[in-house]
Protein backbone atom coordinates (compact mmCIF):
# COMPACT_ATOMS: atom_id res chain seq x y z
CA UNK A 1 0.00 0.00 0.00
CA UNK A 2 1.48 3.34 -0.91
CA UNK A 3 1.92 5.88 1.77
CA UNK A 4 -0.12 8.47 0.71
CA UNK A 5 -2.86 5.90 0.25
CA UNK A 6 -2.72 4.92 3.96
CA UNK A 7 -2.26 8.17 5.27
CA UNK A 8 -5.61 8.93 3.41
CA UNK A 9 -6.98 5.82 5.10
CA UNK A 10 -5.99 6.73 8.65
CA UNK A 11 -7.39 10.18 8.03
CA UNK A 12 -10.66 8.65 6.96
CA UNK A 13 -10.91 6.68 9.93
CA UNK A 14 -10.02 9.23 11.68
CA UNK A 15 -12.68 11.06 10.43
CA UNK A 16 -15.09 8.33 11.40
CA UNK A 17 -13.76 7.90 15.12
CA UNK A 18 -14.68 11.57 15.25
CA UNK A 19 -18.49 10.88 13.94
CA UNK A 20 -18.89 7.92 16.47
CA UNK A 21 -16.72 9.84 19.35
CA UNK A 22 -19.22 12.63 19.52
CA UNK A 23 -22.41 10.90 18.16
CA UNK A 24 -21.79 8.32 21.59
CA UNK A 25 -21.39 11.11 24.01
CA UNK A 26 -25.07 12.65 22.88
CA UNK A 27 -26.38 9.37 23.03
CA UNK A 28 -25.48 8.65 26.40
CA UNK A 29 -27.33 11.32 27.85
CA UNK A 30 -30.17 11.13 25.76
CA UNK A 31 -29.64 13.87 23.85
CA UNK A 32 -29.25 16.10 26.88
CA UNK A 33 -25.65 17.92 26.08
CA UNK A 34 -25.84 20.09 29.40
CA UNK A 35 -25.37 16.66 31.16
CA UNK A 36 -21.94 15.83 29.48
CA UNK A 37 -19.13 17.68 31.44
CA UNK A 38 -17.77 18.90 27.80
CA UNK A 39 -19.03 19.51 24.13
CA UNK A 40 -20.02 16.92 22.18
CA UNK A 41 -17.42 18.10 19.50
CA UNK A 42 -14.19 17.35 22.62
CA UNK A 43 -15.42 13.46 22.58
CA UNK A 44 -14.98 13.62 18.66
CA UNK A 45 -11.47 14.80 18.81
CA UNK A 46 -10.63 12.73 21.86
CA UNK A 47 -11.85 9.55 19.85
CA UNK A 48 -9.86 10.63 16.42
CA UNK A 49 -6.33 11.60 18.40
CA UNK A 50 -6.15 8.12 19.77
CA UNK A 51 -7.38 6.91 16.53
CA UNK A 52 -5.29 9.00 14.11
CA UNK A 53 -1.79 9.95 16.20
CA UNK A 54 -0.59 6.82 17.84
CA UNK A 55 -0.94 5.32 14.01
CA UNK A 56 0.89 8.27 12.82
CA UNK A 57 3.68 7.73 15.08
CA UNK A 58 3.99 4.03 13.97
CA UNK A 59 4.01 5.39 10.08
CA UNK A 60 6.78 7.90 11.01
CA UNK A 61 8.98 6.10 12.98
CA UNK A 62 8.77 2.88 10.27
CA UNK A 63 9.33 5.18 7.48
CA UNK A 64 12.45 6.50 9.41
CA UNK A 65 14.16 3.37 10.11
CA UNK A 66 12.89 1.17 7.02
CA UNK A 67 15.77 2.50 4.37
CA UNK A 68 18.38 1.65 7.34
CA UNK A 69 16.53 -2.25 7.73
CA UNK A 70 16.25 -2.96 4.17
CA UNK A 71 20.31 -1.81 3.03
CA UNK A 72 21.30 -4.06 6.03
CA UNK A 73 19.25 -6.88 4.88
CA UNK A 74 20.63 -6.63 1.27
CA UNK A 75 24.23 -6.11 2.43
CA UNK A 76 24.01 -9.20 4.86
CA UNK A 77 22.83 -11.37 1.61
CA UNK A 78 26.17 -10.31 -0.60
CA UNK A 79 28.40 -12.35 -1.95
CA UNK A 80 31.38 -12.71 0.78
CA UNK A 81 33.62 -10.90 -1.69
CA UNK A 82 31.11 -7.87 -1.44
CA UNK A 83 30.41 -7.72 2.31
CA UNK A 84 34.29 -7.46 2.90
CA UNK A 85 34.82 -4.28 0.86
CA UNK A 86 35.55 -1.43 2.29
CA UNK A 87 32.88 0.95 3.84
CA UNK A 88 33.10 3.61 0.94
CA UNK A 89 33.34 1.03 -1.84
CA UNK A 90 30.17 -0.93 -0.19
CA UNK A 91 28.07 2.19 -0.21
CA UNK A 92 29.08 2.76 -3.93
CA UNK A 93 27.75 -0.75 -4.08
CA UNK A 94 24.34 0.03 -2.17
CA UNK A 95 23.91 3.08 -4.08
CA UNK A 96 24.18 0.83 -7.27
CA UNK A 97 21.57 -1.04 -5.75
CA UNK A 98 19.09 1.51 -4.85
CA UNK A 99 19.85 3.22 -8.55
CA UNK A 100 18.96 0.35 -10.04
CA UNK A 101 15.99 -0.05 -7.74
CA UNK A 102 14.57 3.02 -8.61
CA UNK A 103 15.07 2.70 -13.00
CA UNK A 104 18.58 5.46 -12.67
CA UNK A 105 21.71 5.28 -13.91
CA UNK A 106 24.38 2.98 -11.91
CA UNK A 107 28.07 3.02 -12.04
CA UNK A 108 28.75 -0.07 -13.38
CA UNK A 109 27.98 -2.75 -15.49
CA UNK A 110 24.46 -5.17 -13.81
CA UNK A 111 25.75 -8.45 -12.92
CA UNK A 112 24.14 -11.04 -11.89
CA UNK A 113 24.65 -10.54 -8.18
CA UNK A 114 23.82 -6.71 -8.54
CA UNK A 115 20.68 -7.76 -9.94
CA UNK A 116 19.85 -10.25 -7.16
CA UNK A 117 20.46 -7.76 -4.52
CA UNK A 118 18.19 -5.27 -6.77
CA UNK A 119 15.14 -7.85 -6.48
CA UNK A 120 15.72 -9.00 -2.87
CA UNK A 121 15.65 -5.18 -2.01
CA UNK A 122 12.25 -4.70 -4.02
CA UNK A 123 11.08 -8.08 -2.31
CA UNK A 124 11.69 -6.57 1.02
CA UNK A 125 10.44 -3.45 0.36
CA UNK A 126 7.12 -4.67 -0.06
CA UNK A 127 6.98 -7.41 2.91
CA UNK A 128 7.99 -4.10 4.79
CA UNK A 129 5.49 -1.81 3.37
CA UNK A 130 2.75 -4.24 3.62
CA UNK A 131 4.07 -5.25 7.36
CA UNK A 132 3.22 -1.00 8.08
CA UNK A 133 -0.04 -1.17 6.25
CA UNK A 134 -1.47 -3.75 8.72
CA UNK A 135 0.02 -2.45 11.62
CA UNK A 136 -0.83 1.04 11.19
CA UNK A 137 -4.38 0.21 10.43
CA UNK A 138 -4.96 -2.87 13.30
CA UNK A 139 -3.68 0.12 15.37
CA UNK A 140 -5.68 2.91 14.31
CA UNK A 141 -8.64 0.77 14.43
CA UNK A 142 -7.91 -0.86 18.07
CA UNK A 143 -6.80 2.45 19.62
CA UNK A 144 -10.23 3.91 18.28
CA UNK A 145 -12.22 1.27 19.32
CA UNK A 146 -10.76 1.29 22.77
CA UNK A 147 -11.43 5.10 23.22
CA UNK A 148 -15.12 4.74 22.26
CA UNK A 149 -15.75 2.35 24.94
CA UNK A 150 -14.14 4.77 27.81
CA UNK A 151 -16.25 7.58 26.84
CA UNK A 152 -18.51 8.48 29.57
CA UNK A 153 -20.38 11.48 30.24
CA UNK A 154 -18.51 12.65 32.97
CA UNK A 155 -15.34 11.87 31.24
CA UNK A 156 -13.28 15.58 31.16
CA UNK A 157 -12.95 15.36 27.20
CA UNK A 158 -11.90 18.93 27.05
CA UNK A 159 -8.93 18.96 29.22
CA UNK A 160 -8.04 15.66 27.77
CA UNK A 161 -7.95 17.16 24.24
CA UNK A 162 -6.73 20.43 25.29
CA UNK A 163 -3.36 18.87 26.84
CA UNK A 164 -2.58 16.78 23.81
CA UNK A 165 -2.96 19.99 21.96
CA UNK A 166 -0.36 21.80 24.19
CA UNK A 167 1.46 18.95 23.81
CA UNK A 168 2.16 19.17 20.38
CA UNK A 169 2.75 22.88 20.19
CA UNK A 170 5.63 22.22 22.51
CA UNK A 171 7.15 19.62 20.15
CA UNK A 172 6.65 21.88 17.39
CA UNK A 173 8.06 24.69 19.09
CA UNK A 174 11.00 22.11 20.08
CA UNK A 175 11.42 21.34 16.97
CA UNK A 176 12.13 24.94 15.69
CA UNK A 177 14.34 25.23 17.98
CA UNK A 178 16.27 22.35 18.25
CA UNK A 179 16.48 22.58 14.07
CA UNK A 180 18.14 26.12 15.13
CA UNK A 181 20.62 24.75 17.47
CA UNK A 182 21.30 22.28 14.44
CA UNK A 183 22.38 24.93 12.16
CA UNK A 184 24.48 26.28 14.46
CA UNK A 185 26.35 23.62 15.82
CA UNK A 186 26.76 22.24 12.17
CA UNK A 187 27.98 25.05 11.32
CA UNK A 188 30.24 25.67 13.98
CA UNK A 189 31.65 22.39 13.85
CA UNK A 190 32.84 22.29 10.66
CA UNK A 191 34.50 26.07 11.26
CA UNK A 192 36.47 24.77 14.32
CA UNK A 193 37.79 22.28 11.21
CA UNK A 194 38.82 25.24 9.27
CA UNK A 195 40.57 27.54 12.16
CA UNK A 196 42.41 24.31 13.27
CA UNK A 197 44.19 24.91 9.48
CA UNK A 198 43.72 28.37 8.98
CA UNK A 199 44.65 30.71 12.00
CA UNK A 200 41.39 33.14 13.54
CA UNK A 201 43.46 36.07 13.53
CA UNK A 202 44.19 35.66 9.66
CA UNK A 203 40.54 34.80 8.78
CA UNK A 204 39.18 37.89 10.64
CA UNK A 205 42.17 40.17 10.35
CA UNK A 206 43.16 38.98 6.84
CA UNK A 207 43.27 41.94 3.56
CA UNK A 208 43.39 39.14 0.76
CA UNK A 209 40.79 36.54 -0.21
CA UNK A 210 41.89 34.00 -2.69
CA UNK A 211 40.77 30.57 -1.43
CA UNK A 212 42.75 28.48 -3.91
CA UNK A 213 44.76 25.50 -1.89
CA UNK A 214 47.25 23.77 -3.52
CA UNK A 215 46.44 20.14 -4.74
CA UNK A 216 50.34 18.64 -5.39
CA UNK A 217 52.62 20.31 -3.94
CA UNK A 218 54.44 21.79 -7.07
CA UNK A 219 51.34 23.76 -7.98
CA UNK A 220 51.76 27.34 -8.42
CA UNK A 221 49.54 30.30 -7.72
CA UNK A 222 47.49 27.59 -5.30
CA UNK A 223 48.63 29.35 -1.78
CA UNK A 224 45.57 29.84 -0.45
CA UNK A 225 44.40 33.59 1.29
CA UNK A 226 41.31 33.54 3.74
CA UNK A 227 41.31 36.91 5.26
CA UNK A 228 37.69 38.07 5.24
CA UNK A 229 37.91 41.46 5.37
CA UNK A 230 37.13 42.63 2.30
CA UNK A 231 33.91 40.44 1.81
CA UNK A 232 32.68 41.73 4.72
CA UNK A 233 33.68 45.39 3.19
CA UNK A 234 31.97 44.52 0.17
CA UNK A 235 28.95 43.29 2.17
CA UNK A 236 28.57 46.61 4.42
CA UNK A 237 29.29 48.70 1.05
CA UNK A 238 26.39 47.02 -1.34
CA UNK A 239 23.96 46.97 1.76
CA UNK A 240 24.72 50.31 3.14
CA UNK A 241 23.94 52.14 -0.69
CA UNK A 242 20.72 49.66 -0.92
CA UNK A 243 19.92 51.42 2.73
CA UNK A 244 20.82 54.43 1.10
CA UNK A 245 18.03 53.95 -1.35
CA UNK A 246 15.47 52.04 0.32
CA UNK A 247 14.97 53.18 4.34
CA UNK A 248 13.79 57.08 2.48
CA UNK A 249 11.81 56.24 -0.13
CA UNK A 250 10.16 53.05 1.47
CA UNK A 251 9.42 55.50 4.80
CA UNK A 252 8.65 58.05 2.77
CA UNK A 253 6.07 56.35 0.72
CA UNK A 254 4.89 54.35 4.21
CA UNK A 255 3.80 58.39 5.68
CA UNK A 256 2.56 59.39 2.21
CA UNK A 257 0.31 56.25 2.50
CA UNK A 258 -1.00 56.54 5.60
CA UNK A 259 -1.26 60.08 6.42
CA UNK A 260 -1.98 61.87 3.66
CA UNK A 261 -2.88 59.57 -0.02
CA UNK A 262 -7.11 59.14 0.38
CA UNK A 263 -8.18 56.23 0.30
CA UNK A 264 -8.77 55.45 -3.54
CA UNK A 265 -5.15 56.61 -4.32
CA UNK A 266 -3.84 54.60 -1.09
CA UNK A 267 -5.92 50.94 -2.36
CA UNK A 268 -4.17 51.05 -5.54
CA UNK A 269 -0.79 52.41 -5.10
CA UNK A 270 0.21 50.20 -2.27
CA UNK A 271 -0.43 46.78 -4.20
CA UNK A 272 1.70 48.26 -6.93
CA UNK A 273 4.78 48.68 -4.58
CA UNK A 274 4.29 45.48 -3.09
CA UNK A 275 4.61 43.79 -6.23
CA UNK A 276 8.65 45.16 -5.92
CA UNK A 277 8.42 42.24 -3.30
CA UNK A 278 7.30 39.31 -5.39
CA UNK A 279 9.81 39.74 -8.35
CA UNK A 280 12.13 37.08 -8.78
CA UNK A 281 15.86 38.10 -8.09
CA UNK A 282 17.30 37.04 -10.61
CA UNK A 283 14.87 39.49 -12.61
CA UNK A 284 16.42 42.57 -10.37
CA UNK A 285 19.94 41.21 -11.14
CA UNK A 286 19.67 40.62 -14.98
CA UNK A 287 18.18 43.95 -15.24
CA UNK A 288 20.66 45.39 -13.19
CA UNK A 289 23.83 43.95 -15.40
CA UNK A 290 22.32 44.62 -18.53
CA UNK A 291 20.33 48.33 -18.09
CA UNK A 292 21.84 49.87 -14.68
CA UNK A 293 25.62 48.92 -14.53
CA UNK A 294 25.72 49.80 -18.84
CA UNK A 295 23.96 53.24 -17.49
CA UNK A 296 26.32 53.94 -14.63
CA UNK A 297 29.78 53.29 -16.52
CA UNK A 298 28.88 55.15 -19.35
CA UNK A 299 27.78 58.50 -17.22
CA UNK A 300 30.90 57.69 -15.17
CA UNK A 301 32.91 57.63 -18.46
CA UNK A 302 31.05 60.94 -19.75
CA UNK A 303 32.16 62.84 -16.31
CA UNK A 304 35.64 61.63 -16.84
CA UNK A 305 35.23 58.65 -14.22
CA UNK A 306 36.65 55.29 -13.80
CA UNK A 307 33.55 52.86 -13.36
CA UNK A 308 33.97 49.10 -13.58
CA UNK A 309 31.40 47.63 -15.99
CA UNK A 310 30.37 45.29 -12.51
CA UNK A 311 29.71 47.70 -9.67
CA UNK A 312 28.89 48.38 -6.29
CA UNK A 313 26.67 50.66 -6.79
CA UNK A 314 24.96 49.16 -9.59
CA UNK A 315 24.25 46.13 -7.19
CA UNK A 316 23.35 48.64 -4.32
CA UNK A 317 20.52 50.56 -6.24
CA UNK A 318 18.57 48.00 -7.84
CA UNK A 319 18.73 45.73 -4.32
CA UNK A 320 17.54 49.38 -2.73
CA UNK A 321 14.64 48.86 -5.01
CA UNK A 322 13.69 45.41 -4.50
CA UNK A 323 13.75 45.31 -0.61
CA UNK A 324 11.34 48.99 -0.56
CA UNK A 325 8.33 47.48 -0.38
CA UNK A 326 9.68 45.94 3.24
CA UNK A 327 10.13 49.21 4.78
CA UNK A 328 7.09 50.59 3.00
CA UNK A 329 4.67 47.79 3.86
CA UNK A 330 5.45 46.95 7.38
CA UNK A 331 5.95 50.88 8.57
CA UNK A 332 2.74 51.81 6.72
CA UNK A 333 1.10 48.77 8.69
CA UNK A 334 3.09 50.18 11.71
CA UNK A 335 2.02 53.67 11.77
CA UNK A 336 -1.57 53.11 10.91
CA UNK A 337 -1.68 51.11 14.44
CA UNK A 338 -0.71 54.49 16.39
CA UNK A 339 -3.77 55.05 18.20
CA UNK A 340 -6.46 57.82 16.49
CA UNK A 341 -6.37 59.38 19.97
CA UNK A 342 -2.64 60.50 19.51
CA UNK A 343 -3.19 62.07 16.56
CA UNK A 344 -6.31 64.12 17.70
CA UNK A 345 -4.37 64.91 21.28
CA UNK A 346 -1.85 66.53 18.92
CA UNK A 347 -4.57 68.48 16.97
CA UNK A 348 -6.32 69.33 19.22
CA UNK A 349 -2.89 71.29 20.97
CA UNK A 350 -2.41 73.22 17.70
CA UNK A 351 0.22 71.31 15.19
CA UNK A 352 -0.54 70.91 11.68
CA UNK A 353 -0.18 67.20 10.37
CA UNK A 354 3.39 67.49 9.77
CA UNK A 355 4.26 68.34 13.03
CA UNK A 356 1.96 65.99 13.92
CA UNK A 357 3.88 62.88 12.10
CA UNK A 358 7.26 64.12 12.91
CA UNK A 359 7.02 64.48 16.88
CA UNK A 360 4.15 62.25 17.81
CA UNK A 361 3.59 59.29 15.07
CA UNK A 362 6.86 58.57 13.98
CA UNK A 363 8.30 58.57 17.81
CA UNK A 364 5.19 56.47 18.81
CA UNK A 365 5.73 53.77 15.25
CA UNK A 366 9.45 53.82 16.03
CA UNK A 367 9.86 50.26 17.06
CA UNK A 368 7.97 49.03 14.23
CA UNK A 369 9.79 50.84 11.96
CA UNK A 370 13.22 49.64 13.48
CA UNK A 371 11.65 46.28 13.29
CA UNK A 372 11.02 46.65 9.09
CA UNK A 373 14.60 47.97 8.32
CA UNK A 374 15.64 45.86 10.47
CA UNK A 375 14.31 43.02 8.09
CA UNK A 376 15.50 45.06 4.79
CA UNK A 377 19.27 44.94 6.12
CA UNK A 378 19.13 41.20 6.74
CA UNK A 379 17.32 40.97 3.23
CA UNK A 380 19.97 42.96 1.79
CA UNK A 381 23.36 41.30 3.81
CA UNK A 382 21.60 37.62 2.16
CA UNK A 383 20.98 38.50 -1.26
CA UNK A 384 23.16 36.55 -3.53
CA UNK A 385 21.68 36.88 -7.35
CA UNK A 386 22.06 40.55 -7.70
CA UNK A 387 25.33 40.44 -6.12
CA UNK A 388 26.88 38.21 -8.44
CA UNK A 389 25.37 39.58 -11.43
CA UNK A 390 26.04 43.50 -10.89
CA UNK A 391 29.12 43.41 -8.61
CA UNK A 392 30.66 40.28 -9.78
CA UNK A 393 33.26 38.24 -8.03
CA UNK A 394 35.90 39.71 -7.21
CA UNK A 395 37.16 40.31 -3.45
CA UNK A 396 38.41 43.69 -3.87
CA UNK A 397 39.30 45.51 -0.03
CA UNK A 398 38.11 48.75 -1.21
CA UNK A 399 35.30 52.02 -0.33
CA UNK A 400 34.73 52.51 -3.63
CA UNK A 401 31.10 52.30 -4.82
CA UNK A 402 32.33 52.09 -8.55
CA UNK A 403 34.82 48.88 -8.30
CA UNK A 404 33.80 45.57 -8.12
CA UNK A 405 33.17 44.02 -5.00
CA UNK A 406 31.53 40.57 -3.62
CA UNK A 407 29.75 39.95 -0.28
CA UNK A 408 29.78 37.13 2.36
CA UNK A 409 27.07 34.88 0.65
CA UNK A 410 28.52 35.31 -3.00
CA UNK A 411 31.63 33.39 -1.86
CA UNK A 412 29.84 31.06 0.61
CA UNK A 413 27.87 29.85 -2.50
CA UNK A 414 30.66 29.69 -5.00
CA UNK A 415 32.71 27.48 -2.33
CA UNK A 416 29.81 24.99 -1.66
CA UNK A 417 29.16 24.52 -5.72
CA UNK A 418 29.67 21.25 -7.31
CA UNK A 419 31.36 18.48 -6.20
CA UNK A 420 33.40 19.51 -3.12
CA UNK A 421 35.27 17.47 -0.67
CA UNK A 422 34.72 18.80 3.08
CA UNK A 423 38.51 18.30 4.08
CA UNK A 424 40.19 20.84 2.61
CA UNK A 425 40.16 24.50 3.94
CA UNK A 426 38.88 26.19 0.59
CA UNK A 427 35.33 24.34 1.62
CA UNK A 428 35.43 24.68 5.08
CA UNK A 429 35.47 28.30 4.66
CA UNK A 430 32.48 28.66 3.72
CA UNK A 431 31.19 27.70 7.59
CA UNK A 432 33.66 29.79 8.79
CA UNK A 433 31.99 32.78 7.07
CA UNK A 434 28.45 31.41 7.78
CA UNK A 435 29.66 31.38 11.30
CA UNK A 436 30.47 35.24 11.25
CA UNK A 437 27.63 36.49 9.43
CA UNK A 438 25.34 34.88 12.04
CA UNK A 439 27.45 36.57 14.56
CA UNK A 440 26.87 39.76 12.74
CA UNK A 441 23.14 39.38 12.23
CA UNK A 442 23.10 38.55 15.97
CA UNK A 443 24.52 41.75 17.24
CA UNK A 444 22.42 43.77 14.58
CA UNK A 445 19.22 42.19 16.19
CA UNK A 446 20.44 42.93 19.60
CA UNK A 447 21.09 46.36 18.73
CA UNK A 448 17.64 46.90 17.41
CA UNK A 449 15.80 45.18 20.48
CA UNK A 450 17.41 47.81 22.69
CA UNK A 451 16.19 50.38 20.17
CA UNK A 452 12.66 48.77 20.27
CA UNK A 453 12.59 48.77 23.81
CA UNK A 454 14.06 51.91 24.76
CA UNK A 455 11.22 53.51 22.67
CA UNK A 456 8.30 50.90 23.71
CA UNK A 457 8.76 51.51 27.37
CA UNK A 458 9.05 55.54 26.59
CA UNK A 459 5.92 55.59 24.18
CA UNK A 460 3.15 52.32 25.72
Amino acid sequence: MQAQFLMGVLTLMSVAAYYFGRRRAVFMVGGKIRDLHSLPSYYGFYAAMWCGIPALLVFMLWMGFESSIISYLVVDALPQDQRTLSPDRLNLVLNDIKNLVNGNIVSREIDTALRAAADRYIRLQNIIRAALSVAVLVLAAGAGSWTLTRIKARQRARNAVERLITIILIVCSSIAILTTLGIVFSVLFESVRFFQAVPVADFLFGMSWSPQTAIRADQVGSSGAFGAVPLFVGTLLISLIAMLVAVPIGLRSAIYLSEYASPRFRTVVKPLIEILAGIPTVVYGFFSSLTVAPFIRDTGGLLGLDVASESALAAGLVMGIMIIPFISSLSDDVINAVPQSLRDGAYALGATRSETVRRVIIPAALPGIVGGILLAVSRAIGETMIVVMAAGLAANLTVNPLKAVTTVTVQIVTLLTGDQEFDSPKTLAAFALGLLLFGVTLILNVIALHVVRKYREQYE
